[in-house]
C-alpha cells in the first residue's frame, strides 16, 4: 500500500525482460515483491517508483 509522499509511476513496455535487463544494467534495482510476469517495480530514489508494466496488461487498468 502506497504511503504519503511516494510517487509511482506507471509506464508501459513491450517486453518486460528486456527493458529490466537494461535498466538493471544502468543500475536500477527491482522490488521482487512488487514483481510478476506482467509487471515489475523499478526503485528509482527512495520515495519514487517506476512501475514497468506490459502493454496488454496496463490496458486493463481502464476502458
Amino acid at each position: 500500500m502506497p504511503r504519503e509522499n511516494e510517487i509511482y509511476v506507471n509506464l508501459p513496455v513491450k517486453n518486460l525482460d528486456r527493458s529490466m535487463a537494461f535498466l538493471t544494467g544502468l543500475g536500477f534495482a527491482f522490488e521482487p515483491k512488487f514483481t510478476s510476469d506482467s509487471a515489475a517495480c523499478m526503485t528509482f530514489d527512495q520515495n519514487i517508483f517506476v512501475m514497468l508494466l506490459v502493454e496488454s496488461f496496463r490496458k486493463t487498468f481502464t476502458r
